[in-house]
Formats: structure tokens, sequence, C-alpha cells
């Protein structure tokens, strides 16, 4: 129902009940005077009259108060209904102004709105378009006006296009115009078209075209008269249609000999006839091939090509001198021929060692692209984007892992603990190696205990042992003198055996997988042993290569790279640890790798002292700048829960304007690489002129790169690696508090 209708129920309303108040108030009136009449008590009466007229009056103002607003309602539908009406012709105006045709269907294709310039390309079948026709019948009835071939094919077409509406499209009309449709929906469902008069485009563009086909030819004749060879072009019915100066004067044409006889068989005649030149039906009409043809004292190679459109393009090339100068080359080759034989003696001795040298080189070469694409590979797969969930993970658990939680609870946030630091280790092996293959850095070598190691990756790859069923055993030494050492860099070698346990879980579909440890006179051989599907003979070198895989039926997380076991490689090589493999297929397989032995040294700790500074931290006030909201809530948690007042920004503008001016921070942590370009060690710079004096600094970052660590030094500020470790942020900030 519309406003108007709306407002008229309502008024026939109002009526009524003024029709029903005054026939009570005709029957109040009748009741008190006959009631007057009875009793004869005038006061009563008097009384009963005021009373009912108060009511009366009541009730009228109420009427008369709806009957103004209902006037209000309807001078406002009508100004709404003015204000619709001009903006429905100004939109009307506007799309009749534009030069353009333009047409708007609703949502179920029926035309709303179109302007003159629209019926304009469709003047035959102008009169019979109007507001509510379907697309499709206006399709099928240009269709029937116009005729395109395959008119049902064309109607279909049309439909197709018009309903995916996804661009323009370009049609030619049949009195020779071309228009461009451009169809976009609306965002209620329908569609809006433009339809533009191309039409001296394409006759400005098919100008251009004859334009470039007579420069062409202009090129092309330009061509063959700077060509030594003559050559000579016949159309398909067999008439000179291009030739060369050269042709006129190898074959000794005369100048007129286009206009005149310019023909294929009259080229032949004069050939044949008159230089005597035996073609061996080289000159043929489609003819496809070359020879070398004698014509009197002269020689011809002779090159006669059909064109796949019909025609023929015939080449001819004087060798005569060129024979004979192959003649006396023959001569000179036969002379220096004896010459070389004494010569090649010589010079065997001399090719074989560049031979040598050439094999060195190509396989330094392979070396070195191996090493290249490597690096490339190691820097795409860890980078600054995964290290910050995981730096923000790191900083959620240990601040959960500060709180009071049942035991359970307790051993799962130790368990995810443990195994972001294996995720943490992975990623930055994979950076270490990569800069070790730029020489940027050399393994870390020192001294260890492997059982700690051993338990670290009992911990991590036994849940990943018991659900995919297998047993997973770890024989660790026992020493009597103590735990047992080896001298490595611990995180390349648990990189390694990470690598072994990884590809024997993935490969090993029942049994076990087993850990054993050996010792030597001067090192540990620790192994993993697998009862999985075995490795051929001739697989076993193959698998160490990079992208290498052995993907066999059943293997669980065959999407990987292959590059577990190049990275073994590469890092053995480094820590000059020696890799051994024994497999045979069907009996599973035994990677090993041979440590020495390492010198007990104190661990912190040991010895009664105490682990940890006691030192509080509480009400110390940190700024966290960071970029991620997600690093800021971690960071929060964290240092919040060791007792300081923490404020986050991100970025230098948002951090000064969370202290008042006078206040500052008593310690600043910053994130190196922020939004919008700016970087952590401008940030601190500005705000310690900001607030005037400087502030303890905390710089982190997951750029491990030497300049940036060297930049820091010079400054005087610590650098944190994410993912953040928080016992070493702890002690970071304690150190810098004393």
């Amino acid at each position: 129902m519309s406003d108007a209708d709306l407002s008229s129920a309502e008024l026939e309303a109002l009526r009524q009940e003024n029709r029903k108040l005054r026939k009570i108030n005709a029957a109040l009136i009748d009741r008190v005077e006959r009631s007057s009449d009875m009793a004869g008590n005038a006061f009563s009466m008097f009384e009963t009259a005021i009373s009912l007229e108060a009511m009366v009056r009541e009730r009228t103002m109420q009427l008369e108060d709806a009957l103004a607003k209902l006037a209000e309602a309807n001078a406002d539908l009508a100004a709404a209904h003015a204000t619709a009406d001009a903006a429905r012709m100004r939109l009307r105006d506007a799309i009749d102004s534009i030069n353009e045709g333009f047409v708007l269907f609703d949502a179920e294709d029926r035309l709303v709105l179109y302007n003159e310039a629209y019926l304009g390309f469709w003047p035959e079948i102008a009169g019979e378009i109007h507001e509510g026709m379907a697309f499709e019948e206006i399709a099928k009835l240009a269709a029937a006006h116009h005729r395109p071939v395959g008119q049902d094919r064309w109607v279909s077409d049309r439909l197709a296009r018009h309903s995916v509406a996804e661009g323009g499209q370009v049609q030619a009309l049949s009195d020779g115009r071309w228009v461009q449709i451009n169809e976009l929906r609306t965002s209620e469902g329908g569609i809006v078209g433009i339809y533009t008069d191309i039409t001296e485009v394409k006759a400005e563009d098919a100008r251009d075209r004859a334009r470039e086909l007579a420069e062409r030819n202009i090129v092309l004749q330009t061509t063959l008269d700077n060509l030594s060879e003559g050559v000579c072009l016949f159309d398909a019915e067999g008439r000179v249609a291009a030739w060369n100066e050269a042709l006129q004067r190898l074959l000794e044409l005369p100048e007129d000999w286009a206009q005149e006889w310019g023909s294929h068989d009259a080229l032949i005649d004069w050939c044949r006839d008159r230089l005597g030149m035996a073609d061996n039906r080289c000159l043929d009409w489609g003819a496809d091939r070359s020879e070398l043809v004698e014509a009197g004292d002269r020689r011809f190679e002779l090159r006669s090509n059909a064109m796949a459109r019909g025609g023929q393009v015939i080449g001819f090339t004087d060798v005569t001198d060129m024979l004979r100068a192959q003649a006396a080359l023959r001569e000179t080759a036969e002379t220096l021929e004896r010459r070389v034989t004494e010569r090649t003696a010589e010079l065997e001795a001399e090719v074989t060692e560049r031979r040598e040298i050439e094999a060195q080189l190509r396989e330094a070469k392979i070396v070195a692209e191996k090493a290249n694409l490597s690096k490339t590979s190691f820097l795409a797969a860890a980078s600054h984007d995964l290290l910050q969930p995981l730096n923000a993970a790191r900083l959620f658990v240990a601040a959960l892992g500060d709180r009071r939680l049942a035991l359970p609870t307790r051993a799962l946030v130790n368990q995810t603990s443990t195994a972001l630091d294996s995720v943490e280790d992975l990623l930055e092996a994979l950076l270490e190696i990569s800069r070790l293959d730029a020489g940027a850095i050399q393994p870390e070598i020192g001294d260890f205990r492997l059982d700690r190691v051993l338990d670290t990756l009992r911990t991590e790859f036994a849940p990943m042992a018991r659900s995919s069923g297998l047993t997973l055993a770890m024989e660790s030494l026992t020493a009597v003198d103590g735990p047992v050492w080896v001298r490595s860099d611990i995180r390349l070698l648990r990189r390694i055996l990470q690598n072994f346990l990884s590809n024997a879980l993935r490969y090993t579909q029942r049994g076990s997988v087993r850990v054993s440890c050996v010792e030597t006179a001067q090192a540990i051989r620790i192994s993993v042993t697998d009862s999985g599907p075995g490795i051929a003979p001739d697989k076993q070198q193959l698998i160490f290569e990079e992208f290498r895989r052995l993907d066999t039926p059943g293997s669980r997380g065959a999407g990987g790279k292959g590059l577990g076991l190049a990275i073994v490689r590469r890092a053995s090589d480094m820590l000059r640890h020696e890799v051994t493999l024994e497999s045979a297929p069907g009996q599973g397989a035994t990677f090993s790798i041979t440590v020495p032995r390492g010198e007990a040294v104190m661990e912190e700790g040991e010895g009664g002292g105490p682990q940890r500074s006691d030192r509080s931290m509480r009400g110390l006030s940190v700024l966290v700048v960071d970029n991620e909201r997600a690093i800021q809530t971690g960071m929060s948690t964290l240092l919040g829960g060791w007792g300081c007042a923490v404020t986050t920004a991100a970025g230098f503008d948002e951090a000064v304007g969370q202290f008042a001016d006078g206040q500052a921070p008593d310690v600043i942590l910053v994130d190196y690489h922020l939004d919008e370009g700016e970087t952590g060690d401008s940030v601190i710079e500005r705000l310690h002129r900001h607030f005037g004096r400087p502030v303890p600094s905390v710089m982190i970052s997951a750029d491990r790169g030497e300049e940036l660590k060297a930049k820091l030094d010079g400054w005087g500020i610590p650098l944190l690696n994410k993912p953040v470790k928080p016992a070493q942020l702890r002690a970071l900030l304690r150190t810098m508090l004393k």
C-alpha cells in the first residue's frame, strides 16, 4: 500500500470515530435531559452537562490534532513525489544528453530505461521497443530485421554474452556501421549497457592497414632489389607479381619482359630455349625443390617453391665463380690436408689437456649453479613472514606457561613450547645453511650433551609415531662417569637427526623406528633405523640431491619438496661429519652420522649457584612498537605476567601519543621492519629526541644479516632475533635494569 492510500484510510477511520463521538454525545445529552425530566434536579443536570462538554471538547481536540498530522503527512508525501518526479526527469535528461546509446534492464532482464541514441542503432525496430520488454524479445526482433548469417546462432550468442555482462564486445550492423557494446551488471542484479558507434574508428583502422600493406610492399620490393639472387614471384594464375633487377641481369631479360610476356610459361621458354638451361623439370609449375643446373658455360643454383595458396617463387643464383673458387679451394685443401695431418699429432696432446680443463670447468659450474639454486630455495623458504606468526605463538605460549595451570595442561604447554623450539630451530637452520652457501657465517662448534638432544627429539616425534601406529625407541649411551658429550653445532646436528626421523616415520607403514648410539674410540655414531620399504642401491645417492623424493605407495607426507636429505648432505659436509646409508629393498634403511666426542663443561645453574636473578620487574614501564597486532598482544600478555606495565604502538606517531609531556617508558622494545618503510632504528632515534633523553632500547628483528648487527653494535643497541625466546628477553631486561 502506498503512502497516499495509507493516509486516505487513516482519514476515513478518523471520520468514523468522529461520527461515533457525535452519536455518543447526542445520546448522553438525551439521557441527561430525560433524567432531568424524571428527577427534576436542575443542579444535577447542569453538572452532568459540564462533564460531558469537557469530554466532548477533549475528544474534539484529539481529532483536530490527528487531522493536522494527517495534513502534514500528506504534504510531505506530495513533496516526496515531486522530488522523485524531478529526479526521474533529471535522469531522463541526463541519459538523453549523452552521445552513446544507454539502456537499463532490471533483475528480470526487462527494459527499464533507454535514450534516443539507443534507438538510433535500431531504426527499423525503434517503434516496437518499449519499456517492460524483455531483452530476448529485442534480440530476436533485431535478428528478424537484420537477418544475420546463422540467425539463431547469432541470437543465442548475443543472449549468452548479455547474461555474462562482463565487458565489451564489437558487432557489425546491417547498414555497415560498427557498434561497441559494454554491459555491466548493477548491484540490484540488473544490466546497464552503453552502445558506442565506432564506425569511423573501424574505417581509420582499415586505412591504417592498407597504408601498412603498401609500406610492406615497398619494403619487400626494396629488399628484393638489394638481393644478389634473382627472384621472381608468380600468382595463382601464373602471372608475374614481383621480381628484382638481379633477375633481369642474371637471365639477360629485356627491360619490358614483365609487360610484354611476363608469365611463368614465358620465363620457362626463355630459360630453356634462349639460355639452354637444363633445369631437370625444376622450373615446372608446382615444383618444390632445389637443383644445381647448367646454362652454357654458366652454373646456376635454382630453387623453386610452391606457395600454399597457389603461386610459385623461383630463385636464380649464379654460382659459376663460386664453383671455380671451390675447385681452387679443394686443390689448396689437399695441400693443406697434408700439413694438417702433420700438425694434428702436435695438437692432440694440447686438445687432451684442454678437454680435461673444460671438464673441470663444467663440473665447477654445475656445483656453483646447484649452490645458487639451493641458496635461493632456502632464502625463500624462511622469511620474515614465517617468523612473525612463530614469534607471536612463542610469546603466547611463554605467557601461558607463567600462569598457574593444572598438570595435564602444563604438560601440553611444555610440549607446545618444545614443538615451537623445533620449528624455530628448523627455520634458523635453513637460514644459516643458505648463509653458509654465501660464505657469510661458519658453523658454531661447541660441546654439548647428546642425551638432551635425543630427549628433545623424543618429545617432538613421539606423538607423530603414536598417531602412525609405530614404535619409537631411543637407545642413548650411558657412561660411567656421567652424560656423553659430543662436539658439533647443536642446531645443525639436531636438524640432521630431525630429517632422519622425519623420513623414517614418513616412509614406514608398520613396525618401528629406532635411534641408537655406538661408541668408537674418538666419536659417537648415531643411527636411525626403520622397518620401511628400503632404498634400491641405484637410488641411494640420488636421494641426497635437492628436490629428489622417493614417493613409495602409502608414504606419509609425500608433499615435501625433497630438501631434507639435501640439507643433511650440506650440513654434514660443513660439519665434516660422515653420513652413511645402509639399505636394501624390503629390508628398511639405516641413516647414520658420526660425531666427534666432546669435553664436559660447566653448565649454567650447576655448582649450587642460582640459575636466574631474583630481581623483580614489577611496575617496569615497557613500550612495545610492532606493526603486527598479534605480536603486540603476545608481548603484552608475556610482559604483563612478569608484572610490567605495557604500552603498545604500531609506529612512532602512535607511540608518542601514549605518553603525556614529561613522561617516558623505562624500556623500549622495537621491531625493525614496520609499516610504510619505517624502521626500528629511526623510531628509537626519534623517540629519544621526543622524550628528551635516551631510553634503554632493544631491537627485535627476523633479519639475521651481519650488516644490521654491526649497525646496532655501533649504536650500543642489543638485538634479539625472532622468534624471541622469553628467557633470553627476561635476562636482557634484568641486565639492562642493573
